[in-house]
């Protein structure tokens, strides 16, 4: 092969790869304990067979960002996409470590997980800054919305003019109510689901290849 041909073939690869659509990342985003996770480890376990980390009903139990990558999702409407999913640190103003107490740890091991859960916090918002094209925006269904949004969080989201995809988790729960949920936030899409029992997830997966694609 002559350099002219090597190099021309070079060029083109370096062109190919230039161009070529980076995969969507979406980060799962959230208060503490609303299903993050659990939602992040069936999206990936349907799609790819895997998880991504362990959940725990003790808050703040993921403390650092986690990525899966090359995950590709088909909806029923027949729409592809092709995603990395960003598990999150749950997020709030302030991280006691007296709630680590209150579920039976040391106060050693508190202090240190609380500290472990205000720096994922840190890194989850600046993902959300720098990395993250579009936002599962999860709430606890059982709870008053307005309590769980953080307005940190929504104004990174809206600054950045990122698609949300807001989800009712924990419809499976007696006291669970979308609709409060959807009235809340009229002017985004809401999927009402059980990331746990994995009811409604197929609806979800549909608006991710439509609304994310």
């Amino acid at each position: 092969m002559t350099f002219l041909v090597r190099t021309k073939k070079k060029i083109s690869g370096f062109l190919k790869a230039l161009f070529k659509k980076r995969t969507c990342r979406i980060g799962i985003y959230g208060p503490p304990n609303a299903g993050k996770t659990t939602l992040a480890n069936r999206i990936v376990r349907d799609w790819v067979g895997d998880a991504v980390g362990p959940v725990s009903e003790v808050p703040h139990e993921t403390r650092r960002v986690r990525r899966k990558e090359d995950i590709t999702i088909t909806g029923q409407n027949g729409n592809t996409i092709t995603i990395d999913i960003v598990d999150t640190p749950g997020v709030t103003t302030k991280i006691d470590y007296n709630e680590f107490v209150e579920y039976g740890l040391e106060k050693e091991e508190a202090v240190k997980r609380a500290r472990e859960a205000t720096e994922g916090v840190a890194e989850a918002m600046h993902w959300l800054r720098e990395d993250i094209d579009g936002v599962i925006y999860m709430l606890d269904s059982t709870l008053d919305p307005f309590q769980q949004v953080n307005i940190m969080l929504v104004g990174i989201i809206e600054s950045r003019k990122l698609p949300v995809l807001i989800v009712a988790n924990k419809n499976d729960l007696p006291d669970a109510s979308a609709a409060r949920i959807k009235s809340a936030f009229p002017q985004h899409p809401v999927i009402s689901i059980s990331g746990l029992e994995g009811t409604n997830v197929d609806e979800l997966y549909e608006n991710m290849t439509s609304y994310f694609g």
